[in-house]
């Protein structure tokens, strides 16, 4: 995973620089790129943090580089800069799952305070992906076997009934039982169930 950044893309030399100078006297580490085609070219999943995207560009615009991203199922939250007669297009972004806009001529702290709020955002949502990786790699440690008593612990069953339903030894379903908590680092039934039940959520 990388470092959590506030990305510009901007074709504005002195608009980069500014907002550079800008974000860093707030603490807040930036990179750039002069065109949506050179920060697409540099994009790949790992990538941390939110974008600050000037909606109109010469080559490809804002707009496309959203999508493009969108179709990569990139989930960065995106931050459109925009001109007054842009508005309605920002308006389309934000129904499509754009973050925010702000309008140009924009106040500096507004848009700091907006940066800070996304990147908040983007490492809650990393965050619980990391967390919903590590409980999907404790299931595939799971047996056949175990995921089918698992199944029955998670329904509420006692080991005496799991035992009668699946044609096996108390025994041997307590042994499952104890292993399946192992697995999943949980010590009852209850724990298990919420463990499952936040990944199912997000």
């Amino acid at each position: 995973m990388s470092e959590p950044l506030a990305y510009i893309v901007d074709d504005d030399e002195a608009m980069r620089d500014a907002l550079n100078w800008l974000l860093r006297s707030r603490q807040v580490k930036t990179a750039t790129w002069p065109s949506a085609e050179a920060f697409l070219a540099e994009w790949h999943e790992d990538l941390s943090g939110c974008l600050i995207l000037d909606i109109r560009m010469p080559g490809m615009s804002g707009l496309e580089l959203f999508d493009q991203l969108q179709d990569r199922r990139c989930l960065m939250p995106v931050i459109f800069l925009t001109g007054h007669g842009d508005i309605p297009q920002a308006v389309a972004a934000l129904k499509k799952g754009a973050y925010d806009f702000l309008e140009k001529p924009f106040d500096d702290n507004s848009l700091v305070d907006r940066v800070i709020a996304a990147l908040a955002v983007d490492s809650a949502r990393r965050s619980k992906q990391i967390h919903s990786d590590e409980i999907t790699a404790r299931l595939a440690q799971l047996s056949p076997r175990e995921r089918q008593v698992m199944q029955h612990i998670l329904a509420g069953k006692f080991n005496k009934v799991i035992a009668d339903e699946m044609q096996i030894a108390m025994r041997t379903v307590e042994v499952h039982r104890a292993r399946i908590f192992e697995k999943m680092g949980v010590r009852s039934a209850v724990d298990l169930a919420q463990l499952l039940a936040g990944i199912k959520n997000q």
